[in-house]
Order: structure tokens, then C-alpha cells, then sequence
């Protein structure tokens, strides 16, 4: 399961077992007083962890660094740059593409890495195009959360210590919860938000995006059950399509 306990022989013995990788992604940032900077780093292990249970994959170690641009103005978080995050990023992939890896998963719990995930999935089609990626975030989650959450998300491409990955942490993650520190932080996101850059220090005092207080387990898992099964399935697609091929 955790490529990292293997040695390299094992790698040399076991690696035509499964050629597929699965790469946690979050980052180190702020979520208030009840979550902790790592809150992304713990949802992508424990949604690669569930994956595993269903598909045979490696999980690589996490990359627990991200871009936080717009957060770097509250205490504790690290924010490394978009450029650097992607070259590090094509780096990982590939290696794993030259240790003859066919599937990289990317696993990513924060929204703020997509953008370089994404440039390095289009370098690694041309420098590697034997090796495919996804990146997968949270799929299909509007449509379950839509269901059970109690607040309406201020901004619809926002969330962030709120109700919402408050549950997620609340059923993935519970012994990393305070639920006797959540607050509600009534947000006044400003008008012109989608069209320049906002640090988040602007218009919020904690770095939570709603009410935290209405968080529960039984949301998380309402969401997640049916999120975590689509990445199952996203995935089986591919390695359906990848063996098609192969035995063409």
C-alpha cells in the first residue's frame, strides 16, 4: 500500500503486481481554531487510503506543501509558489512514469493546486504519454452536498473550514477535530472577487468560510460515500481502458 516502506528490490519484484499511483496532495494553511494547517494533507491521505481498500495502487508519500497565495497572511501557513509547485510535481511523475508506473493519481484535497496539477498532466502527455494521469478533486461532491448542508456557501467556488470540510473532517479525520473551538464566521465575500486577487485577510478575521458549527460526521459521510465511490470508478475506467490496450 505506502511506497515508501518498500525497498528497492521490492519495487524491482512486486511493481507488474499494480502499476498504478496514487499521490496525496494538500497543503499547509490556516482553518481556524477547530482545524488544523494540515487539514488537507490528512482528507487526501484518507481518501487515498479508502481507494486502496478498492483498487490495488501504491500511495506515494503526501506532498504536504501547496499553493496558499491567498492565505498567507494568517499565521501558520506556507505557500509555494505556483511555478514551483509544478516543477516538483513533473519531477514526481516523472520518476514514476521511469519506474514504469502506467496510472498517476493525483489525490488533492486543496482546491489551490489544481492549476499546477493541471500544466504538469499536459507536460507528462507529451514527455510521457505511456503514462496517464488524473487528478481527482472531490467529485460530484456539489451534488451530494447540496442535499445536507444547512448554510449556502457564500461563494460557490469556495470552501474552507466551513460546514462542509468540517464534516469531512468529522468522518474521516475525527481525532483532528475541535468541535468545541468551530465557529461561525459570517462572510461578506467583496463583489469583484472572480476578477482580481484577493488575499483572504481582506474580508475574513479566522479563515473560515461559514459555520463551522453546523458540521457534522453524518454529513461527511453522506457526501464522501458516494465522492469516494466516483473516484473508484473514475479510476476503474482508466485501467480498463489501459488493459484494452494492452492486449490489443
Amino acid at each position: 500500500m505506502y511506497f515508501s516502506e518498500l525497498n528497492s528490490q521490492d519495487v524491482h519484484e512486486q511493481i507488474h503486481k499494480t502499476s498504478i499511483a496514487i499521490l496525496p496532495i494538500g497543503a499547509i494553511e490556516a482553518h481556524g481554531a477547530h482545524l488544523p494547517l494540515g487539514t488537507d494533507n490528512y482528507l487526501a491521505e484518507a481518501l487515498a487510503k479508502r481507494i486502496v481498500e478498492k483498487i490495488p495502487a501504491w500511495i506515494l508519500p503526501t506532498v504536504s506543501y501547496g499553493q496558499t497565495w491567498s492565505l498567507q497572511d494568517f499565521p501558520g501557513s506556507f505557500h509555494i509558489p505556483p511555478q514551483v509547485l509544478e516543477e516538483y510535481l513533473l519531477a514526481i511523475v516523472s520518476s514514476a512514469a521511469k519506474n514504469n508506473f502506467k496510472l498517476f493519481v493525483f489525490i488533492n484535497a486543496h482546491l489551490g493546486n489544481h492549476e499546477s496539477i493541471k500544466q504538469v498532466q499536459r507536460k507528462i502527455l507529451a514527455l510521457h504519454p505511456e503514462c496517464r494521469t488524473l487528478n481527482l478533486f472531490y467529485p460530484d461532491a456539489n451534488k451530494f452536498s447540496s442535499q445536507v448542508l444547512e448554510q449556502s456557501r457564500g461563494h460557490g467556488n469556495f470552501f474552507h473550514a466551513d460546514e462542509l470540510e468540517t464534516s469531512y473532517m468529522l468522518h474521516l479525520c475525527p481525532k483532528h477535530v475541535a468541535m468545541e473551538k468551530a465557529i461561525n464566521e459570517n462572510i461578506e465575500f467583496p463583489e469583484d472577487i472572480d476578477y482580481r486577487p484577493v488575499l483572504w485577510s481582506e474580508f475574513s478575521k479566522t479563515a473560515v468560510m461559514g459555520n463551522a458549527t453546523l458540521a457534522t460526521e453524518e454529513k461527511g459521510k453522506f457526501i464522501l460515500d458516494p465522492v469516494i465511490q466516483n473516484m473508484i470508478s473514475i479510476i476503474n475506467k482508466q485501467i480498463k481502458d489501459l488493459s484494452n490496450k494492452e492486449n490489443k
